[in-house]
């Protein structure tokens, strides 16, 4: 298992800033979802994670060791992307056989289990695999390689709701039968939501935080019921959404219940339900 630590990491394209001062930590043996909006710095941050572009400023560190032209740092890490680097004359099984060459832990019979399972056929070359199959191609790959930290970024490209329900299924399997670092960068929150057991927020290149989501959730709640109530209950707290259909109002707060916090709601006649993470995570980057 591994930890990576980002430390105001900043990347500009010309005019255009990507990141600014960004800060976080990926926790060793957590799934961490990596959220943000499109253009939010995301790919951005991975790619220089991955050496794959260069800082302006700030500095990656995966186990304390700089992530910079590091070849013993760079081979802890696998990354899915969403482009598809691999020679497109190549057979799928032929791959499998160079990746073990960079990384000597890839379980070769993982990957043909899995193949058979994706109904992945390892004898088409690359070019020939459709948008879902490419997808799949990879996260067999990712998951086939026992690197201590794989990424994925967007994952489940072209995926039909099958095969992206046996994606999250096997990562979950794969990751309690040999804990690591998991990074998860998707916009399908809901439906990544109950793998992840931690958040890292960006939002226009600033990590807004990092922070368990069973904590998160915790602070973040809704409730409903006549307009003119719901006002009178959310004067003085820290709204992230609120949205109202004729005298009916729904408000979402991002902040610590008071203990006569059910009284209050009890008296102003409103309900009360737990925030959903994609929720939360839209009101947030808005």
């Amino acid at each position: 298992m591994s930890t990576i630590e980002i430390k105001n990491v900043s990347k500009s394209y010309g005019k255009t800033i990507a990141l600014k001062n960004a800060t976080a930590t990926f926790t060793d043996g957590k799934i961490c979802g990596f959220l943000g909006r499109n253009g939010a710095g995301k790919t951005t941050l991975l790619n220089i994670i991955t050496n794959r572009l260069f800082a302006d400023q700030g500095q990656v560190l995966i186990d304390g060791e700089p992530a910079v032209e590091n070849d013993r740092a760079q081979a802890k890490l696998f990354y899915m992307t969403e482009k598809t680097l691999y020679p497109e004359d190549m057979k799928v099984r032929d791959v499998f056989q160079f990746t073990r060459g960079f990384y000597p832990q890839f379980d070769l019979d993982y990957a043909d289990a899995l193949a058979d399972r994706f109904k992945l056929e390892t004898g088409k070359k690359v070019g020939g695999l459709s948008t879902g199959y490419l997808s799949i191609f990879k996260l067999v790959l990712t998951l086939a390689s026992n690197a201590p930290v794989i990424i994925f970024d967007e994952p489940v490209l072209g995926l039909d709701a099958n095969h992206r329900d046996l994606f999250y299924k096997e990562l979950l399997a794969h990751y309690n039968a040999a804990p690591k670092t998991v990074i998860l960068s998707t916009h399908l929150i809901e439906e990544a939501a109950g793998l992840l057991e931690e958040v890292t927020i960006i939002k226009e290149g600033q990590i807004l935080f990092t922070q368990p989501v069973e904590d998160l959730l915790q602070l973040a709640y809704t409730v409903s019921g006549s307009q003119e109530n719901v006002d009178r209950y959310i004067t003085g707290k820290n709204v992230i959404r609120q949205g109202a259909l004729g005298r009916f109002k729904e408000a979402t707060i991002f902040q610590k219940r008071n203990g006569n916090d059910q009284e209050v709601l009890a008296q102003l006649g409103l309900d009360l339900t737990p925030a959903r993470l994609q929720e939360l995570i839209i009101s947030l980057t808005n």
